[in-house]
């Protein structure tokens, strides 16, 4: 266990010092329409798995067992209004065609939002003027709270969600201090990697369309 969370760390390293945070965010604004309006559920959960394994070859924490749990839960509310082909019946409770896509696509999209938004923000974003100033600090606690989420539990929701902003406002979390290893600018071999990523998003989505 030690050795895989120590592989973790080594690809989270090279993923920040690859990449610069604003040619992150600019990759991550162009691949999102592919997956928001790709309008093939099949081509949509590909998408998904893409983002899914960009993640875990960036080193990001991820859960899959909450992940697996979130989707579900979409898609069995999605099962309760059915409509269109019955697939089959359990009881008095039917299974159609159409409420059954629409969960799925709703459900990888998403999570496959969620995995971008990951890749895309990083908390040394930083955007110019006061509204970018405060859309920056937004990102920067999303990050910090993605990061964190294990202190945040359902018994003690709320005062976890306290002490964690608690520890935000006492600059427990230094931005500066912590952004010592990232980069400023991306390199042309980073520019390539998201060129690639940013095309195959939508090479995905042009063939579900």
């Amino acid at each position: 266990m030690k050795r895989f969370n120590q592989f973790g760390r080594t690809r989270n390293e090279v993923y920040e010092r690859l990449f610069s945070a604003p040619a992150l965010c600019a990759a991550g604004l162009l691949a999102m329409p592919a997956m928001l309006f790709n309008s093939s559920t099949p081509s949509r959960v590909i998408q998904f798995l893409f983002f899914w394994f960009l993640c875990w070859l960036a080193g990001k924490k991820n859960n899959p067992v909450i992940t697996i749990l979130v989707m579900s839960g979409i898609i069995v509310i999605n099962l309760l209004v059915p409509y269109g082909k019955v697939l089959f019946s359990i009881g008095p409770f039917r299974i159609s065609q159409g409420a059954l896509m629409a969960g799925i696509q709703r459900a990888v999209t998403l999570e496959g939002l969620i995995m971008l938004s990951k890749l895309a923000v990083r908390k040394d974003l930083k955007l110019p003027g006061v509204f970018g100033e405060l859309l920056g600090e937004s990102f920067r606690f999303y990050s910090i709270i993605l990061n964190n989420r294990k202190r945040i539990s359902r018994k003690n929701l709320m005062g976890d969600l306290d002490a964690l902003m608690l520890d935000l406002s006492n600059n427990e979390y230094d931005i500066q201090s912590s952004n010592s290893s990232l980069v400023s600018r991306t390199n042309s071999y980073g520019f390539m990697i998201l060129a690639f990523v940013v095309i195959l998003s939508w090479v995905l989505f042009f063939i579900g369309y």
